[in-house]
């Protein structure tokens, strides 16, 4: 059995576990961020890491007005928004979400580390349990209560910055041919909802005056240069039929694989940062129990979750190195 420890990481009280193969840190007053995966073996630190001090401004604050880095939680929203519904008509999703810029209670228990904490403006407790099932397998699982007498409808996904290197290649399961854009830095590949093939988008239908040097066809499943102009954030446009996706580093064959249960987490998003977005280099695999970031949006397409009043829901996210 694995156990966790607490340290110092930047002046945060962290908690920091590992096996022979894997070594991962949590700091739960951000939000219980995780600021390490560490392959023990290989010496590959996955997630990246910001030139910004660690910290956030505190709730309802900008994303990118915290370190920007690690990996977080993102619920029970992505982009800001107001919610749509009654009894909580009107009030704000903060951006990425309330729960990241939120401390967290956090305790070890034997092999386990239970981080929790309560919404602020929504009515509801999240609960994660942190532990290693193998040497090269993290496995965290999420309880999210509501506490209301009403239905209350969620995303939540996981937002896990890696180190990007060109040349790296993402996997998902066979079958997924469509994705739909959340974001597209100069538009490259279209506003929000533009549909394209999957992995090789039709760029002539979007070309501008910004792209049109770049009509050469993309391969969206291998990691571009950090060119400083690119970011792009899309789903799937189906829902998942198997709940896993990797990235792997086909020059030291290291790779990161994400498995999830399709039933409570049906979809899949990337975020793919060539220098577009505040010049970061940097890649995501988004797990997402909902889709396209925008809470009201997913809830008119009926393609968000729903915790009944007084219930409860739970998934699981697993994470294997090798």
């Amino acid at each position: 059995m694995t156990y966790w420890t607490k340290t110092d990481r930047e002046g945060y009280e962290a908690w920091i576990s590992e096996t022979s193969k894997l070594s991962v840190t949590i700091i739960p007053t951000l939000g219980s961020k995780m600021v390490s995966l560490l392959n023990k073996e290989t010496g590959r630190e996955w997630l990246w890491r910001s030139d910004k001090p660690l910290g956030n401004q505190g709730y309802g604050s900008a994303f990118g007005d915290g370190d920007e880095s690690g990996w977080d939680e993102m619920f029970p929203g992505i982009n800001v928004c107001a919610y749509p519904d009654e009894p909580w008509r009107g009030r704000i999703v903060p951006d990425h979400g309330e729960v990241w810029s939120l401390p967290w209670q956090a305790q070890a228990d034997n092999g386990t580390l239970r981080c929790n904490v309560q919404g602020r403006e929504f009515p509801y407790t999240l609960d994660k349990a942190v532990s290693f099932i193998a040497d090269d397998t993290l496995r965290i699982e999420y309880t999210v209560t509501n506490l209301s007498d009403y239905p209350f409808s969620f995303l939540w996904a996981a937002h896990p910055l890696l180190r990007a290197e060109a040349g790296m290649k993402l996997r998902v399961p066979d079958g997924l041919k469509t994705i739909a854009m959340s974001y597209s830095a100069q538009t490259r590949l279209g506003n929000f909802g533009a549909k394209h093939r999957w992995p090789i988008p039709d760029l002539s239908l979007f070309r501008t005056e910004s792209t049109r040097d770049h009509g050469a066809p993309i391969d969206l499943s291998v990691l571009e240069p950090n060119e400083g102009r690119y970011a792009e954030k899309y789903y799937f446009a189906d829902e998942l039929a198997e709940g896993w996706a990797e990235l792997c580093d086909p020059v030291t064959d290291e790779a990161i694989t994400f498995r999830f249960p399709t039933e409570q987490v049906p979809y899949l998003a990337v975020w793919a940062n060539y220098g577009g977005y505040a010049g970061h280099y940097h890649f995501a695999i988004e797990p997402a129990t909902g889709t396209m970031d925008d809470l009201a949006f997913a809830m008119s397409e009926n393609r968000t979750s729903v915790i009944a009043p007084g219930g409860m829901y739970r998934w699981y996210l697993e994470t294997c190195v090798r």
